[in-house]
């Protein structure tokens, strides 16, 4: 019978690099489930708030009073706080980051190349 075999040094490495890719993973995925039930939230609050807009609007003509249009007011800027809320999270330089620099590496690939030609070309 053979004594269990020690794990080689080279496999260490790749254990640390797959659990610290796991744990980068999960990150991710928690990040992603706040960020979801924030915009579910986001989306629940703006229809409660658009539908009492709706009968702010309807009772204004009826009763001018300036309770009713400062409540309008609130409405509408805090419909546009969760708007740019709703929109800033999807547009994040996190997410552009990558595209950003493959298209400043490939341009600039480009000019280069293209510079190399036109010298040849002459």
């Amino acid at each position: 019978m053979q004594p269990p075999q020690e794990p080689s040094k080279s496999d260490l490495p790749e254990e640390d690099e797959l659990t610290r890719s796991l744990a980068d993973v999960e990150r991710s995925l928690v990040a992603l489930k706040e960020r979801y039930a924030q915009v579910q939230q986001d989306r629940q609050r703006q229809a409660e708030l658009q539908q009492r807009l709706k009968q702010v609007k309807r009772e204004i003509p009826k009763n001018r009073s300036s309770q009713l249009k400062a409540e309008l007011k609130q409405i509408q800027a805090e419909l546009e706080a969760i708007e740019v809320n709703l929109e800033s999270q999807l547009f994040s330089w996190g997410s552009l980051k990558a595209p950003f620099w493959q298209a400043v590496r490939f341009g600039g690939l480009g000019i280069v190349v293209g510079w190399i030609l036109k010298s040849c070309a002459k």
